[in-house]
């Protein structure tokens, strides 16, 4: 369910100037080169609104951030379909920060460290 949302919203910004989305917007059955319907008095970008991707991003993947063990841990981590690979930069935990490539591979993903700056681990858990 995350993914078919994530991919909806992230579909529906490419509509949007800038990529920002609106507090609102309107939805009609989906057509081929066609947008949503914007509501013409909604606030745009909307602050929740603009968030709401890296949240869906956050999900997806399970990020926790464990400061009292210096740690990064990505939970039963997945990538949408049309989300083939992430870089997150400078995530910081106390003094500490490090980037992060995560690529999609079929149903599960790859991790690499890109930068690490400090003393920080980052790891994935499979609870499945």
């Amino acid at each position: 369910m995350i993914e078919t949302l994530f991919e909806g919203l992230f579909g529906a910004a490419t509509y949007m100037d800038l990529r920002r989305l609106p507090e609102l917007f309107c939805g009609f059955e989906r057509q081929r080169g066609c947008g949503p319907t914007l509501y013409p008095v909604a606030c745009l970008p909307q602050a929740w609104a603009s968030a709401t991707p890296f949240t869906l991003l956050e999900a997806s993947l399970g990020l926790e951030f464990d400061p009292f063990h210096g740690e990064i841990r990505l939970r039963n981590p997945r990538l949408p379909a049309f989300l083939d690979r992430v870089i997150l930069r400078n995530l910081q935990v106390g003094q500490s920060s490090v980037d992060l490539r995560v690529r999609r591979r079929n149903d599960t993903v790859s991790l690499d460290t890109a930068r690490n700056s400090g003393h920080i681990r980052v790891s994935i858990v499979l609870t499945r």
